[in-house]
């Protein structure tokens, strides 16, 4: 069996960014998938084509930002005492 890549592209500007996982010897093509997914996840890549899906004014992005580390504090602060 031929190596054969799994490839997914991202545009970024003028410059093309792909998040490439290359298929072992014997690997199913579903488990290859779930790592390409886990790959894409952990870089952010869909994280950011969906936050390019519309313009968010920079007010937005701030409050978004804030309530972002509202939660981690919170988080930090339950968590703090064990």
């Amino acid at each position: 069996m031929k190596a054969r890549s799994v490839l997914r592209f991202l545009w970024r500007g003028s410059e093309r960014v792909l998040t490439e996982i290359k298929l072992k010897k014997g690997e199913s093509v579903d488990k290859a998938l779930r790592r390409l997914k886990k790959k894409v996840d952990r870089e952010g890549t869909l994280k950011t084509v969906r936050s390019h899906r519309h313009f968010e004014k920079p007010s937005e992005r701030r409050r978004r930002k804030e309530k972002a580390a509202r939660f981690s504090a919170m988080l930090t602060a339950r968590y703090a005492d064990l």
